[in-house]
């Protein structure tokens, strides 16, 4: 069943409107017809829904039923990504969002080799922004990732103190005979509680942004003894958080 995120809630007859562009969707892709299901998410919350009445951009529907049980993960997992190279993020977000991320922070790192261009950034967080919209729907999401602007190093560090757990994957600590395991570190992470979870961009975090990290809380963590590349690194840390918790 095909599953649309609203822009605006039931009211208290259990009615709403579809959004413009999903409207297009369910008329001109899906072919939708009145009296046909979806699942109609708002703030969290899915509900299968009868379609009422098709219009050009406009589509009315009425809730049925009680609450759908969530799909959410039971942590609350964002990733900070130093800027790569290409089209990686598009990945990381599509990839991410299917694996159960609650949102993403791109960082300005020392060793990335992206300059993150002002005027035409916000297009860009708009597409990423899409993109996890779309990848949220596929899977049954509840929630769709937020994906923020760019940090600095200094942004990232004060938004930290809003998390429960703090980690950075070092690849450091993979060469280290005795590493930080990552199953080690999700064992003292309890249901509920926020983590955030920082990677480096190619050539991975500098010595000094690591220190920075490590005086601000954050504990290593060894996602194995191969170095993995930027973008497969998050979605090995969040494909283990599943196997942990879900």
């Amino acid at each position: 069943m095909q599953r649309y995120f609203l822009d605006e809630p039931f009211d208290e007859n259990g009615k709403t409107v579809i959004g413009k562009d999903d409207s297009k969707h369910i008329v001109r892709v899906m072919r939708m017809n009145v009296g046909d299901q979806i699942i109609a998410v708002h703030s969290g919350v899915a509900y299968t829904a009868i379609i009422r009445e098709l219009g050009e951009e406009t589509v009315f529907i009425e809730r049925e039923n009680d609450a759908l049980p969530s799909n959410e993960m039971p942590v609350h997992v964002t990733i900070a990504c130093g800027l790569p190279k290409g089209d990686k993020f598009d990945l990381i977000v599509q990839k991410g969002t299917e694996l159960g991320m609650s949102a993403l922070i791109p960082f300005k790192a020392e060793r990335s080799v992206v300059k993150w261009d002002e005027k035409r950034g916000q297009k860009k967080i708009e597409r990423l922004q899409k993109i996890a919209k779309e990848a949220a729907e596929q899977c049954h999401r509840s929630n769709i990732p937020s994906i923020e602007n760019p940090f600095t190093l200094a942004q990232l560090l004060e938004v930290a103190n809003n998390y429960d757990i703090l980690l950075i994957a070092d690849e450091e600590d993979a060469k280290k005979d005795e590493r930080n395991r990552i199953a080690d570190r999700l064992k003292t992470i309890k249901p509920n509680q926020s983590v955030l979870v920082v990677f480096g961009p190619e050539g991975g975090l500098s010595r000094n942004e690591a220190h920075a990290f490590f005086a601000k809380g954050f504990l290593s963590t060894s996602l194995g003894p191969r170095i993995l590349r930027t973008e497969t690194a998050p979605l090995f840390l969040l494909s283990a958080m599943s196997c942990e918790f879900e």
